[in-house]
């Protein structure tokens, strides 16, 4: 079964830092570009980064400099290291195969003091 699971959402202060991750399961995910988007409420989901099968990456304006997409082949798994994170970061991060039009479930970032 085709699955994806985010992880490592949470709560965090205004500069602090969170790992997200995107375990694969059901396919081989070093096959396909990778990509995170993120999502608030009655806004449309956006792309904050993508990792292609040759380890390219690219990012959203708005995250260069703070974020890092990065993917371990051997646990199938995307990462997601958000640093300096601002409250504008608040969102549910969903993580996505273009290719395949997979989406996991999402896991929700909130940045507040």
């Amino acid at each position: 079964q085709v699955q994806l699971v985010e992880s490592g959402g949470g709560l965090v202060q205004p500069g602090g830092s969170l790992r997200l991750s995107c375990a694969a399961s059901g396919f081989t995910a070093s096959r396909y570009t990778m990509r995170w988007y993120r999502q608030v409420p009655g806004k449309e989901r956006d792309l904050v980064a993508g990792i292609n099968s040759f380890m390219s990456t690219n990012y959203a304006d708005s995250v260069k400099g703070r974020f890092t997409i990065s993917r371990d082949n051997t646990k199938n798994t995307v990462y997601l290291q958000m640093n300096n994170l601002k409250p504008e970061d608040t969102a549910v991060y969903y993580c996505n195969v273009p290719m395949l039009g997979f989406w996991g479930q999402g896991t929700q970032v909130t940045v507040s003091s």
